[in-house]
């Protein structure tokens, strides 16, 4: 059973803690005006006591902040959360005293479950490191996958996705999925998902390196996945550059298993810092000839610049024997066998509008059960080829 502590003098703080934390986490209560840090640290020396500590409202700010420090230092797999008014210059002082994510005090049930599902997964990636002393430059990195096409209109997004729901379920709460379609990126309708903060938050957060902060933009999604959304004004994104994506991928890569990233149609900068760092490539072809032709031209380009040493997983959606083209076409056109075969369905646009992945919501449908085929090609003991860092620019100049 995962343990909370919430440290308020509000009862109606207390009252939205507990049903935010939901019946399978025990939650004690302390009252600010009673706390007693030496009293609370004498506790945490023991096993079992909390993994996130909440610092509502009635507490002093001066306070959680020397408390959040000192476990950060001595109990750092306890995940330090603060619902107290904060002025701006304070923030940074939270962040670097340790303090995993801030509420607003008048938060809703909603907004604490959110910061929950973060801080259980940063209790999940820390606890490990803090029992072993491993560092994080000792830590395996997480596989990078690229969901990719020449053109739009192929069911990307579709299969990234899904392909993020399935991998969750192989490793729940380690897969997070990156929409780096930065203009008209639509992983959170996909996913049915309202996000705080979006890709170009995290990208112009000054401690941007660090894996706690990162995390703190991250929208969890129920089935054990966290996603960076695209930015909601295609504007908003302008400012990301290919090297900034780059730096994104590794800290995710070290903090997570499976790192799935929905691209924009094409080869564009921050598409090549992706496959600059891939371990793997899905590529989704569409049975149309345009589209059969841009993905051979798009793997012979990869080939030119040196970016297909990763392992590739073709796949080829919307087949459909009445379009005038049969898989055997579509593999002679482009010169190596597909993997994946997703036929057409109206079950697909359903899903899409409801905000609800195939996996989820119809797991028998023809074509989750191609998806689920994808997923199990990238099961642990399937090991990819490790990065090999940036591949295209020696060639490229």
């Amino acid at each position: 059973m995962k343990r909370v502590v919430v440290i308020t003098d509000s009862e109606q703080f207390q009252r939205l803690a507990r049903h935010a934390a939901g019946a399978d986490t025990a939650v004690r209560v302390v009252k600010a005006s009673a706390f007693s840090p030496a009293t609370f640290l004498a506790q945490l020396a023991g096993p079992g006591v909390a993994e996130t500590v909440i610092f509502g409202p009635g507490t002093p700010v001066d306070s959680a902040l020397t408390m959040a420090a000192h476990l950060e230092s001595h109990y750092p797999a306890v995940v330090v959360i603060l619902a107290v008014p904060l002025e701006a210059t304070q923030l940074l002082l939270a962040l670097r005293a340790g303090v995993r994510d801030v509420l607003d005090p008048q938060s809703e049930v909603s907004d604490i479950r959110c910061a929950l599902d973060r801080a259980q997964l940063g209790f999940q990636r820390t606890a490990p490191r803090a029992v072993t002393g491993s560092s994080v430059g000792a830590r395996s990195r997480g596989r990078v996958i690229p969901v990719a096409s020449p053109k739009g209109g192929t069911g990307k997004t579709t299969v990234a996705t899904n392909l993020a729901v399935g991998l969750a379920r192989l490793a729940p709460q380690q897969t997070v999925i990156l929409d780096l379609d930065i203009q008209f990126g639509d992983v959170a309708t996909a996913l049915q998902l309202q996000p705080e903060h979006g890709l170009q938050h995290a990208v112009q957060a000054s401690d941007r390196s660090d894996a706690l902060v990162l995390k703190t933009f991250l929208t969890p999604h129920p089935a054990g996945l966290y996603a960076l959304c695209a930015p909601e004004s295609p504007a908003a994104g302008e400012s990301v550059t290919g090297d900034d994506v780059a730096r994104l991928l590794e800290v995710l890569a070290q903090e997570f298993r499976y790192v799935v990233v929905d691209t924009a149609p094409g080869l564009t900068e921050h598409t090549l810092a992706v496959l600059d760092n891939a371990t793997d490539l899905v590529m989704v072809c569409g049975m149309d000839v345009p589209s059969v032709r841009g993905t051979r031209k798009e793997l012979a380009l990869l080939q030119e610049l040196s970016l297909d040493t990763m392992t590739s997983h073709l796949v080829l959606n919307f087949a459909d024997k009445h379009s005038g083209l049969t898989v055997t076409d579509v593999e002679r056109v482009i010169g190596r066998k597909i993997d994946i075969v997703l036929p057409r369905s109206r079950a697909v646009p359903l899903s899409t509008n409801q905000g609800i992945p195939l996996l989820q919501s119809r797991p028998r449908d023809r074509v989750a059960r191609g998806l689920q085929q994808l997923v199990e090609r990238f099961q642990p003991d399937l090991r990819a080829p490790a990065a090999r860092g940036p591949r295209h620019r020696a060639v490229a100049k």
